[in-house]
C-alpha cells in the first residue's frame, strides 16, 4: 500500500494524504482525516517527502504543489 505506484503515479492512499495536506498538518491530523493508521501515514509521508511532493516544516507537513502525477 505504497503512496506511489510502480509507474510513478499516486496511489489512492497517496492522493488521500495529499488532499489532507492542503494546509500544514501533523501526522496525527493526516491519519484522522484520511482514516489511515498512523504507522501507514508516517511511512507514506516519508515516501512523499522523498518524491518532493510534500515538505516537512517542523512537526507539520505540507503538499509542495508539485503533484502533477
Amino acid at each position: 500500500m505504497a503512496c506511489l505506484n510502480a509507474d510513478g503515479t499516486l496511489s489512492a492512499s497517496g492522493r488521500a494524504m495529499l488532499a489532507a495536506l492542503e494546509r500544514p498538518a501533523t501526522e496525527e491530523d493526516v491519519a484522522s482525516v484520511t482514516g489511515l493508521a498512523l504507522f501507514r501515514v508516517r511511512s507514506g509521508l516519508r515516501e512523499l517527502v522523498a518524491a518532493d511532493l510534500v515538505s516537512q516544516q517542523g512537526e507539520r507537513f505540507v503538499a509542495t504543489g508539485a503533484q502533477s502525477l
